[in-house]
């Protein structure tokens, strides 16, 4: 319903006091609380967010089963590693128009919490340990979704990095950590996208419940502009009056009891009122962007299911290859295809994800369907997903399979139990009887394919230089299968990269250190060093890097950076110098020089991707904003970009570097507030209280030396650490009032 602001505050003024509580939760499981009065229509909320999960009329409660058939996309982990925000709105807005004809009004999706952990047992649902990468991709999504009349609901805000005790741990991460990592993907999502909702987690953050956190929800509104519905996790609130104070509109599912205590709470606080009245507004606000159809809209499950292949395929990343890849088979050769998963795929997660698929394709059948007639498969399971007293003979007949085959193409991964909502992986490794198999398989043939099946990293340093080959498929949906096929065969020329390092051990993961916490925390002892950050600041060397991936082709690349009043345009002249077509993903790092705060080696401030013929050029331009060059000043309370110079790297993964530029950029003028608690050093370095100390010390350049005794290294050393508020004291040139000059000038400029 649209109306006029006057008239709408007045509809929202007469709600009574029960009106306005029972509009703060659910009327039932899926939907939310209607009132004819006000024109408010109920909306149905649904389970995403690679698909619909919808469950059907008979079911009450949560069930993962069920469900009304519909497509499952590529998991988030496959749809991040196309770095492609365009094919990712496309499959929002397949998710939208699937979700609109079933009468629903918002799918809860997409998942932008940061991998910090391979251990994870949700990374699958998530996109990257990157802010930038997953809050872009996100977005994307978010367009697509709500570009059919339909809404999102980005998730899970914030800090749900684990599912380890996650209905009660306690993140504890530092403010600086929580800004420029954690929270940085939401905002750039809220910001650029505008989501019409967003769901808060389940956990604590720094002590407090994310539902009740009023200063995450106050920068959510207040700073980043949002203006939507914020709802709650399943069963994640514990005060819905504290949480209606912080910011929370409505609490999901339906609670009775917590009603009375709102009312009451309405009753005799206006400022609950207040709160109340805003869910009401908000309420409105979302059921008027919402389309409401009239008759029954059809989705085109045809389409969408190849437009999950087609994201699948691209969604593959090549690790390794000898040049083994892309296969290509004739009559009178043998192929060895083993592994269960190929004719059984492992293609999405499990939980409140699970999707109720239209079909399924296995990538055995897409082979035999592809292959030119007169080429032999063979296929051995190799191992069981159901039943592991079968492994032994399910072993002994791969191998007998592969010793006789022109090349094996060997599926491996993780069992879906492995990785679910509600609990973390215990282990980083392969299941112990596909790495025997592996070692067997390895042993008695020279070209195997390894083809892997898994919703986040997993250890291969160990064996990953014996494969002739190594593509990670992740979970790719229903379509996976075929996509494969399209991959290996050289349908599809690979151009997936990697949204998460790949680590050698799990040990050389910064956020282990406390894993997964103790007495109901888990410190973020990292802070900013999270994935490649910490990596390529400390030279941890990793099995394989962030935004790695190889193509059939190569790729050459010049470059130039030009700075802007806004920020950088980067410009890539990208030539196709090999034999097929194929996309490459031009990515470029920052590597900044800010004296007295310490910066990640390499931080990712922009991507963007091309698609060329054989022998093909053509340009790459990427913007980066002032904004993605910024830390955040704890002591200024704000975004800082520093005033100085700045090396890009413009390459194909955070280890793969093709181009270097220096630039120097103004500054965006935010500085650390200098006071009499900071110490001589620092107000000598700082770019204005230094030139004012040495003003006062009655020096006129930078070269000067400093008075007697501060002319000697020593003594320099020794008081240089002393705060300004004390040195006044120490009778070397400066007494209290030419320090409090000193201040009320810098302050007054």
């Amino acid at each position: 319903m649209s109306e006029p602001n006057a008239k709408l505050d007045a509809l929202i003024e007469n709600l009574t006091d029960e009106e306005l509580a029972a509009l703060t939760s659910g009327s039932d499981f899926w939907n939310t609380q209607g009132n004819n009065r006000i024109g408010l229509t109920p909306i149905m909320v649904t389970d995403g967010p690679h698909g619909l999960r919808k469950q059907t009329a008979d079911s009450t409660g949560i069930t993962l089963n069920g469900a009304v058939p519909a497509t499952c996309f590529p998991t988030a982990a496959a749809l991040a590693s196309t770095w492609d925000p365009g094919i990712l709105q496309s499959v929002g807005a397949a998710l939208g128009t699937e979700t609109r004809s079933q009468r629903v009004g918002v799918i809860l999706g997409p998942g932008v919490n940061i991998k910090r952990h391979p251990l994870n047992g949700r990374n699958f649902e998530y996109l990257s340990e990157d802010p930038l990468l997953a809050g872009d991709l996100g977005a994307a999504l978010v367009r697509g979704i709500q570009s059919q009349g339909v809404g999102a609901s980005v998730k899970h805000f914030a800090c749900n990095n684990q599912e380890t005790n996650r209905a009660r741990i306690s993140a504890d991460v530092d403010e600086r950590a929580l800004r420029e990592i954690y929270l940085r993907p939401f905002e750039r999502v809220v910001r650029s996208a505008k989501p019409w909702t967003l769901m808060t987690a389940n956990n604590r953050i720094n002590g407090v419940y994310a539902s009740e956190h009023a200063e995450l929800l106050s920068v959510l509104r207040n700073v980043w502009g949002f203006d939507g519905v914020v709802l709650s996790d399943w069963g994640s609130v514990y005060d819905r009056v504290a949480a209606l104070r912080a910011g929370l509109d409505l609490e999901m599912p339906a609670n009775t009891r917590a009603d009375s205590e709102v009312h009451a709470a309405i009753v005799r606080d206006p400022a609950i009122r207040a709160a109340a009245q805003e869910t009401a507004r908000n309420l409105l606000r979302l059921a008027d962007r919402i389309t409401h159809e009239t008759d029954n809209s059809k989705a085109d499950y045809d389409a969408h299911h190849e437009l999950a292949r087609a994201a699948a395929a691209q969604g593959c990343v090549l690790l390794t290859n000898d040049g083994t890849l892309p296969l290509h088979p004739s009559p009178g050769q043998r192929i060895a295809v083993i592994g269960a998963f190929a004719a059984t795929p492992r293609y999405q997660g499990a939980g409140s994800s699970r999707v109720t698929s239209t079909r399924v394709d296995d990538a055995l059948t897409a082979l035999n369907y592809a292959l030119p007639s007169g080429v032999q498969v063979d296929f051995a399971p190799g191992f069981s997903t159901e039943d592991p007293f079968a492994d032994d003979s399910h072993r002994r007949q791969a191998i007998d399979v592969a010793r006789t085959a022109d090349v094996v193409l060997l599926f491996l991964g993780l069992p879906e139990g492995d990785e679910a909502e509600g609990t973390d992986r215990t282990d980083f490794s392969l299941p112990p009887s596909q790495l025997r198999l592996l070692g067997d398989v390895l042993d008695v043939h020279e070209r195997v394919i390894v083809i892997l099946s898994n919703g986040s990293a997993v250890e291969m340093h160990s064996w990953a230089h014996r494969p002739a080959a190594i593509l990670e498929t992740w979970l790719g949906g229903q379509a996976g299968g075929s996509a494969v096929i399209d991959v290996l065969l050289g349908a599809i020329n690979p151009s997936g990269r990697l949204a998460e390092s790949i680590p050698i051990r799990l040990t050389d993961c910064p956020a282990n250190i406390g894993w997964p916490g103790e007495e109901g925390h888990v410190r973020y002892g990292e802070g900013i060093h999270v994935g490649y950050r910490y990596y390529d600041t400390y030279n941890i060397p990793v099995a394989f890097p962030f935004g790695h991936g190889l193509s059939y082709t190569n790729f050459e690349y010049t470059s130039t950076a030009d700075v802007v009043s806004d920020g950088i345009w980067v410009s890539t002249t990208v030539k196709n110098a090999g034999a097929r077509s194929g996309r490459e993903v031009v990515q470029v790092y920052a590597n900044h020089r800010t004296p007295g705060i310490h910066r990640p080696r390499r931080e990712l401030v922009g991507f963007g991707s091309i698609a060329l013929p054989p022998g093909e050029t053509g340009t790459v331009k990427i913007k980066i904003a002032n904004e993605d060059l910024a830390y955040w000043s704890v002591a200024a309370a704000d975004w800082a970009v520093t005033e100085g110079p700045l090396t890009l790297e413009i390459g194909a993964s955070s280890h793969d570097i093709r181009e270097t530029h220096t630039v120097t950029l103004p500054g965006n003028g935010v500085r650390e507030p200098m006071t009499l608690g900071h110490t001589l050093h620092e107000w000598l370095d700082d770019p204005e209280t230094g030139p004012l100390v040495r003003a006062a010390f009655g020096l006129k350049h930078d070269t000067d030396l400093l008075p007697v005794p501060l002319d000697d290294p020593e003594v320099l050393k020794l008081v240089g650490g002393t705060t300004m508020g004390k040195f006044a004291y120490f009778g070397m040139g400066l007494d209290q009032a030419s320090i409090d000059e000193i201040l009320h000038t810098r302050t007054t400029r």
